[in-house]
């Protein structure tokens, strides 16, 4: 995401505000756009700030789905009798099929000839997917009950009316080991449907979301755009952790709904439906047969401001030179130029009825998704320098995965002593509910930490050096890790959530932004000081691809290697001693990253 934030910085610069030539172009789409049967001028303009803030609420949305699954998923499979080793394996479902169905749905995006747009259809499917995830995951033992499950069963020591011994028998009775995973059959398939729906949508919708929100902005305002999407998505992520942190059994709310995670997974729907609603009526999309009928609708591109520069370069420098020069002077000169090269077909190759391949340099800028084929077959065939930031990424995301899937359940068992498969209002299952909700407390401290680092780690990188942000950031999460394992407590959840935070605000921009360096200078190598640029034709949107993937490849990782370290270990703490040596494996792979 960032990734391609550095690198519309680049189309920043060549803003209509410093070039009339960029704004006389723009201009002349939005007319041309807005004389349309439908008005698609909202294309070529400026957004305002509140525009900017519908086409992120998605983001929000998404968060707090997310917040939701990451704080009780694991704690419910645990009560319906599923052990750590099984409950950990389950996580690797999601994973496994976003690794090759992702891909594809960014090119069905790509492709998609629907007249309501590109993107808004795959991101409605995709939410229709959360929302499912969002009823499945709660009530999924209530579903299982009402199709046959065996659940909790008292009745033999149920006390009848007026008979004393039986009164006393059942007071005095050793409650019950626990929930097995045969009493929910059919509670078990649900909840696992409904796990992998909610992960894999939520994983999956952002990419989607992200894109719309890139169409529908002109490129100079499209990092500003991304920034107002990731503080959207921190905020979610901070509220949405705050809800699961709130006793709701308390409540007339909660008693209404029917206890803590109905209410919590009642009000985050209803979030989300609001927060979809918002995103997908901002703007309409221009569907892909007029864009490839009518070339003034197509999105201008820095690849297109490039040719265009190139074409009148001295006419640009003198309007730039004379910045005194009256604005309707340097327009008339500039439609006369334009005029004179033949405007309508200097912007893009024209295309017949049917559909032609994008110029190549184009289809970089505009960041195409990439096929199936091509996307396997790059990740085999990369430069070391890729090798190694992908590595690199791959620890840290590991390292992030385990704390964030099972950062609940630890606190629960670890800092509270509570036991999720006792019997219900037992006071071992009181302490783990409780220990849950105040883990929610510390990954709501996590979110927000985030966001606060997100918006200061291009200032770090200016005043210490990215290669020093970079690896200090993996360093202090594996140091909060290892402090919090060795000494469980409710401060250290808390304090120790912000090294998290510093993590996931480190992976959501420090790889993005050397890929786009190495792009930006042609520079996988440094050879006796010397750049050495890549003789193979590698997309930033295809790195950018791969980068990203591999949250797919550490989930899956760690869902079948954690469950069994915690049986060996016995104790939920290995859950941070895993993050503690996957964060300092990362540093150590980011020791040999190439820094351009």
């Amino acid at each position: 995401m960032v990734g391609v934030a550095a690198d519309t910085a680049q189309a920043a610069q060549l803003s209509s505000a410093k070039n009339p030539m960029i704004k006389y172009m723009l201009k002349q789409r939005e007319n041309h756009a807005r004389a349309q049967d439908a008005d698609y001028s909202h294309v070529f303009r400026r957004k305002t700030r509140l525009e900017l803030y519908r086409m992120s609420a998605i983001a929000m949305a998404i968060e707090f789905a997310y917040a939701a699954e990451t704080s009780f998923v694991s704690p419910i499979l645990l009560q319906i009798g599923i052990d750590h080793k099984h409950m950990t394996m389950a996580w690797g479902l999601s994973p496994l099929i976003g690794f090759f169905v992702s891909p594809l749905l960014g090119s069905i995006s790509d492709r998609c000839q629907l007249r309501w747009g590109r993107r808004r259809p795959i991101i409605s499917l995709l939410s229709l997917g959360i929302l499912c995830g969002l009823i499945l995951v709660p009530y999924g033992k209530d579903l299982g009950v009402w199709l046959g499950d065996v659940g909790y069963n008292y009745t033999e020591l149920s006390p009848t009316f007026g008979n004393e011994s039986a009164v006393a028998a059942f007071l005095s009775a050793e409650p019950e080991p626990g929930a097995t995973a045969s009493n929910f059959k059919f509670a078990v398939i649900l909840t696992i449907l409904g796990m992998v729906l909610l992960d894999f949508d939520a994983d999956t919708c952002q990419t989607p979301a992200r894109t719309y929100l890139l169409d529908m902005c002109v490129p100079e305002e499209q990092p500003k755009a991304l920034t107002t999407f990731t503080l959207f998505a921190g905020f979610g992520g901070t509220i949405g952790y705050a809800i699961g942190g709130i006793d709701w059994e308390t409540t007339h709310i909660g008693t209404f709904l029917g206890g803590n995670i109905p209410t919590v997974f009642s009000l985050v729907t209803i979030i989300f439906v609001i927060c979809y609603t918002i995103t997908v009526t901002t703007f309409r999309e221009i569907p892909v047969k007029l864009i490839e009928r009518d070339e003034m609708l197509r999105p201008l591109s820095e690849g297109a401001i490039k040719k265009e520069l190139q074409k009148n370069n001295n006419a640009i420098y003198y309007i730039q030179e004379n910045s005194t020069l009256d604005q309707q002077r340097a327009n008339e000169l500039k439609a006369n130029e334009l005029k004179a090269n033949g405007y309508q077909n200097s912007y893009l190759p024209a295309l017949s009825d049917k559909v032609k391949p994008r110029d190549p340099e184009l289809q970089v800028e505009d960041h195409s998704p990439i096929s199936l084929r091509g996307y396997l077959k790059s990740i085999f065939i990369m430069p070391h320098s890729m090798r190694m930031l992908a590595l690199t990424n791959l620890f840290c995301w590991m390292g992030h995965v385990t704390y964030c899937l099972y950062f609940t359940d630890f606190v629960g068992e670890a800092v509270f002593h509570g036991d999720p498969t006792a019997p219900p209002n037992s006071a071992p299952l009181q302490l783990y509910e409780e220990g849950v909700r105040f883990g929610c407390w510390g990954m709501s401290i996590y979110a927000f930490s985030c966001s606060i680092y997100s918006m200061s780690v291009t200032k770090l990188m200016k005043w210490f050096g990215t290669k020093a942000v970079y690896i200090s950031g993996m360093i202090y999460y594996g140091i909060g890790m290892l402090i919090l394992g060795l000494w469980p407590t409710k401060w250290g959840v808390l304090v120790f959530s912000t090294s998290a935070g510093i993590l996931y605000g480190t992976l959501f921009t420090m790889p993005f932004i050397l890929v786009a360096n190495y792009h930006a200078k042609n520079c996988f190598r440094v050879h006796n000081g010397e750049t050495v640029p890549l003789k193979q034709a590698r997309g930033l949107g295809t790195d950018v691809a791969i980068i990203s993937s591999m949250v797919f490849i550490a989930q899956l990782i760690v869902s079948l290697s954690v469950g069994p370290l915690v049986a060996w270990m016995e104790t939920t703490c290995a859950i941070l001693y895993a993050s503690t040596f996957l964060s300092f494996a990362a540093a150590i792979a980011a020791m040999f990253v190439l820094y351009v």
